[in-house]
């Protein structure tokens, strides 16, 4: 070589350069995690298990660690405490003994216990962070703080964060939360508000546990490598249903004070099963990987999300829970609890993929396994001449199709993704996932199991191990952002509000319960396959069914009343209308029905919608009694409730359709842009004599109908058909049909549902023609027929 030193003194850089970057690589921070709530049994149990994964799947790779857990247990009964659960830390089983004791030396070292109470206790943990940090010559790279403690603690906890215990600049903030994440919408806003005062929204990781099993975790990515063949197939098209379930065998003994609070919809249904939900339905992001596009994605599942009524689910509750409930609360002996262990709910969600596909969440306890998982089920719509002896499991198409993600425990007794042979060969990544071997006799969902490809995870994994990595890594789509978590809350409260003084159906517990608890669906209603035995009924005798009163036919200020329970009220009306309907058509060609807004009538549309098949839509005119100044995509307003609960599932032509126009020239019901002469002249020109066939209103607790209120004298008389009305509560602004319009019709119905109604019921019994100060008693068709419609509790009380 003509140069050999040159060549040594490039050695010597290029060496120096790569120890450089090593060291650098070394060094690039130190990690602390502050586990609060250390000694409570989520840290026992699951949660100092999964930092000591973490710590053996990160050792000597890019940081370091040190693990401080806090509590408001004294310094000497937490470090006995901790000590006895570090002690009982196990390794996978792919790690080998000698290697795994070295390592959970390691981990005792680096873990120690501190009381945590005061601000002047978070100073001193964020200096001891500091020092430690300064005394190893590291960076801080950041921090995690484990909320295992009750929500009514956070604000404290967060305020001592924020103001003592940051990391420096440069270095990042973690903060987990665990659920319940409210009780309902507003305190979930609330409770959101407050810590977003604290930490950005980037900070905070809202765990729910179900993202991190293996199942529920592969479903995305299960999706995104099996795109080609799922492409064609995971749609209304070809999807049947989708169940949704989380079965359990133990009761609510020892947890009945918090179960009182929450109930098996808002512990389960609420969070992890409308999780999965979301990860089924969403639209596949084309980059998975990215958190950002997941999480969009997942938004836009959420928002698409069809309303649910209260028949949209069903509710139990185990035999013994009441006594469960007295015992551990100290409760009177006359006291019954109405807090459902079971439910079932219908979902559907309103996009183009999958409008009409019924998606089945369930889970309750006490029952006859325990097991969960997710199910789609294909259509099948394929006829075999060869008898089933001769059917191939990867060959028939008569066989049933479907794709099952196990999330754990039943039958295979670990996580599983199942699809059917029938179907396509699935890819799964083989470094996590393997091949099940053959289970004679095991059956899943009535087919032996050599009926699918079955896939179980090489290393079976603790979903709060896989939830603890994905925060260290800032993996954010593992997690419920507050836009989720608020959407999930607008999507069950009215549930819940609707769902607050039923009574659910009791049941034994474990096999007893037989079919007592199976369902069955129509539309957009659920309900139970069989009627409750009287034995089950508490009291002492059986308690009256909905069915053995008739329907009531009296007189209400001097007009036919039809009064009844509100199922057999409802069915009564749809007859009504419908015959009303078939009559006009026979007659005039041609039916002029006018909806009002509101509440009440949610339940006959959807009676409309999924009873009525003979309905002469074809020939109905849908018009609105009254509407708020909102746009029509607005949740609020009356036309939305219409199209979600009625048109939506209809055969009417979309000219036969006429919404109120409240939203002309980018405007909201502007005098100038005429809009209530606009509808005006358009039932001028289509309704004959302006005389609709039906109208059909409701009656409020102030004595208002459509939008015709107390004390305003708009639409009240005159010769205006349509008129712009000031509603006393948001939104202010309305449009409404008048009353003199209203009384020109052929046939007016008013539909009255609710005790809530039963003081302004007796109110309007006694007064005369007094529309100024009750619109209602305004209401008396001039050549027509007026027939109110009540449900016993507002007629009767």
């Amino acid at each position: 070589m003509k140069h050999p030193g040159c060549w040594k003194m490039l050695t010597v850089a290029m060496c120096m350069a790569l120890l450089g970057c090593l060291q650098a690589q070394e060094l690039r921070g130190h990690v602390s995690v502050i586990l609060l709530g250390a000694t409570g049994d989520l840290a026992r149990k699951y949660l100092w298990q999964g930092l000591f994964q973490l710590y053996l799947d990160e050792a000597g790779k890019d940081y370091s660690f040190s693990f401080h857990g806090a509590a408001l247990t004294s310094t000497k009964q937490g470090q006995a405490f901790v000590a006895k659960v570090l002690e009982s830390l196990s390794c996978p089983e792919d790690v080998a003994p000698d290697r795994c004791a070295e390592l959970k030396g390691q981990f005792q070292r680096l873990s120690a216990y501190r009381h945590l109470a005061t601000s002047e206790d978070y100073v001193a943990l964020s200096k001891d962070i500091e020092a430690q940090v300064q005394h190893g010559g590291l960076r801080e790279a950041g921090r995690i703080f484990y909320f295992s403690v009750p929500p009514f603690a956070y604000a404290d906890i967060a305020r001592n964060i924020n103001s003592s215990c940051r990391p420096g600049p440069g270095a990042w903030l973690r903060v987990v939360l665990e659920k319940p994440f409210g009780h309902d919408h507003l305190s979930a806003q609330q409770l959101a508000t407050e810590l977003g005062g604290f930490f950005r929204e980037e900070e905070m990781y809202r765990v729910d546990h179900y993202l991190g099993k293996q199942a529920v975790a592969q479903i995305l990515p299960f999706r995104d490598q099996n795109r080609k063949a799922l492409d064609g197939l995971w749609s209304r098209h070809h999807v049947e249903r989708v169940e949704i379930i989380m079965k359990e065998t133990v009761d609510a003994e020892g947890r009945t004070s918090f179960y009182e609070e929450y109930g098996v919809i808002r512990d389960v249904l609420q969070n992890h099963l409308t999780e999965v939900l979301t990860l089924v339905a969403m639209e596949l992001p084309h980059n998975i990987s990215s958190s950002e596009s997941v999480l969009q994605h997942k938004l836009r599942a959420f928002r698409a999300l069809r309303g649910l009524q209260k028949g949209s689910a069903v509710l139990g509750q185990y035999q013994a829970y009441s006594e469960q409930v007295r015992r551990e609360q100290q409760r009177p002996d006359s006291f019954r609890s109405l807090t459902p262990t079971f439910a079932g709910v219908l979902v559907h969600m309103d996009n183009l993929r999958w409008e009409g596909v019924p998606f089945i969440l369930m889970s309750g306890k006490a029952l006859d396994e325990r097991v969960g998982y997710v199910r789609i089920l294909f259509r099948n719509q394929a006829y075999c001449v060869l008898s089933d002896e001769r059917w191939v499991a990867d060959q028939s198409q008569c066989l049933p199709r479907q794709i099952v993600f196990y999330i754990g425990h039943g039958e295979l007794g670990s996580p599983a993704v199942l699809v059917s042979r029938n179907l396509f060969r699935p890819s799964l990544p083989s470094e996590s996932w393997k091949e099940l071997g053959a289970r004679p006799g095991l059956r899943l969902f009535g087919r032996p199991l050599s009926d699918f490809y079955a896939y179980r995870p090489v290393r079976e994994q603790d979903a709060y191990s896989v939830l603890i990595s994905r925060i260290f890594h800032g993996r954010k789509d593992s997690f419920v952002t507050t836009e989720h978590l608020l959407a999930s809350w607008g999507f069950w409260t009215p549930l819940l509000d609707s769902l607050a003084h039923e009574v659910p159906r009791l049941y034994p517990g474990g096999a007893e319960n037989g079919h007592l608890l199976d369902f069955e669906f129509g539309g957009a209603q659920l309900c139970f396959s069989q009627q409750q035995p009287e034995q089950l009924v508490p009291g002492p005798g059986p308690a009256p069914m909905p069915s053995g009163f008739q329907v009531l036919k009296a007189k209400y200020r001097e007009s036919p009343l039809i009064s009844a329970w509100p199922e057999e009220l409802i069915a009564k009306l749809a007859d009504d209308i419908e015959a009303t309907a078939v009559r006009a058509v026979r007659r005039f060609g041609t039916f002029h029905l006018a909806l009002s807004g509101g509440s009440s009538p949610v339940p006959l549309f959807q009676q409309l919608a999924t009873r009525h098949y003979g309905f002469p839509w074809a020939h109905t005119h849908l018009w609105l009694v009254d509407e708020r100044c909102v746009p029509l995509w607005d949740p609020e307003s009356n036309f939305q409730h219409l199209q979600t609960h009625l048109l939506q599932h209809i055969r009417v032509p979309y000219y036969n359709i006429h919404p109120m126009p409240v939203h002309l020239h980018q405007r909201l019901c502007a005098e100038e842009d005429q809009g209530a002469q606009t509808y005006a002249s358009e039932i001028s020109a289509l309704v004959a004599n302006s005389s609709f066939d039906l109208v059909l209103l409701g009656m409020g607790a102030d004595g208002h109908t459509a939008s015709l209120f107390p004390q305003s004298p708009s639409g009240l008389d005159g010769e205006q058909l349509v008129v712009l009305t000031e509603s006393p509560s948001r939104p202010f602004q309305r449009m409404s049909l008048s009353l003199p319009l209203i009384n020109r019709a052929r046939k007016v119905a008013v539909l009255v549902m609710g005790r809530v109604k039963r003081e302004i019921t007796m109110l309007v019994s006694r007064v005369g023609h007094e529309p100024k100060k009750w619109p209602i008693s305004g209401v008396l068709p001039s050549s027509g027929q007026l027939v109110w419609y009540m449900d016993y509790e507002a007629f009767l009380g």
